[in-house]
């Protein structure tokens, strides 16, 4: 059995737990010879992460006595909290560490505070009230419960990143390239003895006041490139500061590392299924359960014909609107438990989701319906010239940009948006045939607050995207040479603000009845991976005359199919 994310949520933990039969009613170990596991992030933003360590620790010694195991995984949070990232952190969690807060403590650092980090012209009296103001109560004993020898931090750093029990991989962020790279025993050895090594690194440089507790682990290298280290410092003081600096770009920490990867979530399958499979070949396993990235619906969810189980459903309802759930995996039986004790036969499917949506559970065939059937409400002209339709229906209001049919049976929008699903390509934003006034032509939903990509390169933004932004460029030349798409610019090329993710609109010049490739990519280099090549063969010519007849004419249908097995000769 497996959940994520419990970030503080104490009681939808236990009552998770109960309803899985793991705990009785006096939270004891029921689960006999199960193994549980907690994909990550127990801890911030909740108020009783330490009531929920503490539960966990106790039944992992009840467990391994029945016959049982707790496995509990490092998710980025608990790696935060060692790292001494507190961005976090509740008022309640601090809170939690009332009794072991020592006055002393804090007029120590507030002293190394004035004498280190003192801003020019602020009396005693000003200083104080920056470091009360800035510095939270019982952050002292919060650092040193998740020190080395703080009975958190011990237990903590001695758990692993990555498991694989049977033939199942649970990890907390996902299972990235970078996994493949390090093999599961480089993953849990390298990675987590780096972590080990830079919190003991920080309390070497605590001690000599190089650095604050309550300094934020972004802050670490460049406050040590200002610190000067007095003449007599020894040999271990000097290396602690290098080693820290180096530790800080450790791959625990990074975006594409195991505790933040969104990948498995993110990108399409055309982009991600293969190096997925790849991956969890070489360390034997078939399927990966993760966290981290809260569900659609706060639902568990599968991916990839179950390759993917993604388990973050929120538990945390105050701040992510879900509750607990449980995937329980018993041999090929899949199932899930939910807090209130109802269960499921199966994880429901990944749904498609390409661009923000007005709401959380608004789904690709909600969205068709309502362009389709909804109540046309206003029309007016964008900055761009674009035609922007607003409708709604008895619940939903979204709006959409306009597009005049281009022949008899011409409508590119749709063509463009009914080959995305036969591909799962998942880039372009659902469009469907409609007339507007006494115009036919596509309806296609815009996106809210999308921004073009002249606009990103501009702003320097996507850096965060959950899907790398390079990963997500590789589909769009194979896509637009497979429609003979002569239009792309950087004004269609567009992103939702929600997730960096990529969105292809504008296929008014796509579509041509011509062979070959548009001009702009006969000389580029088109690799296609294996579930490209799946993917192509399967539109038939059968499949392309059904799906898109209605929106493209028979010749442009048949330049299509040319184009498709031209790719597919290469």
């Amino acid at each position: 059995m497996a959940l994520s994310d419990i970030h503080g949520a104490y009681e939808p933990l236990v009552r998770t737990l109960q309803s899985a039969d793991i705990l009785d009613a006096d939270l004891a170990w029921a689960g006999g010879g199960a193994h549980l596991v907690i994909v990550g992030d127990i801890l911030d933003r909740g108020p009783e992460s330490r009531k929920a360590m503490d539960l966990l620790m106790r039944i992992e010694d009840e467990a391994v006595s029945a016959g049982g195991r707790v496995h509990v995984l490092i998710g980025n949070h608990e790696a935060m909290n060692l790292v001494g990232d507190l961005r976090y952190v509740s008022k309640a969690e601090y809170a939690a560490f009332a009794e072991e807060e020592e006055a002393a403590d804090r007029e120590h650092w507030f002293a190394e505070y004035t004498r280190q980090r003192r801003p020019d012209g602020k009396s005693p009296e000003e200083l104080r009230q920056i470091f009360d103001q800035s510095v939270p109560a019982r952050v002292f004993a919060l650092r040193r419960a998740f020190s080395t020898e703080g009975n958190y931090g011990r237990w903590l750093l001695q758990k692993p990143v990555m498991i694989v029990i049977n033939d199942t991989a649970f990890v907390h962020g996902g299972v990235s390239p970078m996994i493949g790279e390090l093999g599961l025993g480089g993953v849990n050895n390298r990675l987590r003895r780096e972590m080990i090594n830079y919190v003991g690194e920080l309390e070497m440089l605590y001690r000599a006041s190089a650095l604050l507790p309550t300094d934020n682990f972004y802050q670490h290298p460049a406050l040590l490139q200002q610190y000067t280290a007095p003449l007599d410092a020894s040999p271990d003081l000097l290396r602690s500061i290098e080693n820290v600096k180096a530790l800080n770009e450790s791959d625990i920490h990074a975006a594409n590392g195991p505790l933040w990867y969104r990948g498995n979530v993110s990108c399409s399958a055309l982009i991600e299924a293969d190096r997925l499979e790849e991956v969890l070949a070489s360390i034997g396993a078939r399927r990966v359960v993760i966290g981290h990235t809260p569900t659609n619906g706060r639902r568990i969810l599968e991916r990839f014909d179950g390759t993917v189980i993604e388990v973050d459903t929120g538990m945390l309802n105050s701040y992510y609107k879900g509750s607990g759930n449980a995937v329980v995996i018993e041999g090929d039986s899949v199932s899930v438990v939910n807090e209130s004790g109802t269960e499921s036969l199966a994880p429901v499917s990944h749904p498609r989701r390409v661009g923000q949506r007005p709401a959380e559970n608004l789904q690709a065939a909600d969205i068709e319906a309502l362009l389709a059937k909804g109540e046309i409400v206003a029309t007016a002209n964008d900055d761009a010239g674009n035609q922007v339709v607003t409708v709604r229906d008895g619940k939903q209001k979204l709006d959409a940009v306009f597009s005049r049919r281009s022949g008899r049976v011409f409508y590119p929008e749709a063509a463009a948006y009914r080959l995305d699903l036969l591909l799962g390509l998942d880039v372009v934003p659902v469009a469907v045939t409609r007339k507007v006034g006494r115009n036919e032509g596509s309806l296609r939903y815009r996106v809210p607050g999308s921004i073009d990509e002249a606009q990103r390169q501009e702003r320097g933004y996507g850096g965060g995207a959950q899907c790398p932004l390079q990963d997500q460029w590789q589909v769009m030349p194979i896509f637009d040479a497979l429609i003979y798409n002569e239009g792309r610019s950087l004004q269609n090329i567009r992103y939702s603000p929600d997730t960096w993710q990529l969105l292809l609109t504008g296929h008014q010049r796509a579509f041509s009845t011509s062979k070959g490739r548009p001009e702009h990519l006969r000389e580029r280099e088109l690799a296609l991976t294996p579930r490209w090549r799946k993917a192509l063969e399967s539109l038939t010519d059968e499949m392309l005359t059904e799906r898109l007849g209605d929106v493209l004419d028979k010749k442009r249908i048949a330049a299509l199919g040319e184009r498709r097995d031209e790719l597919l000769s290469q």
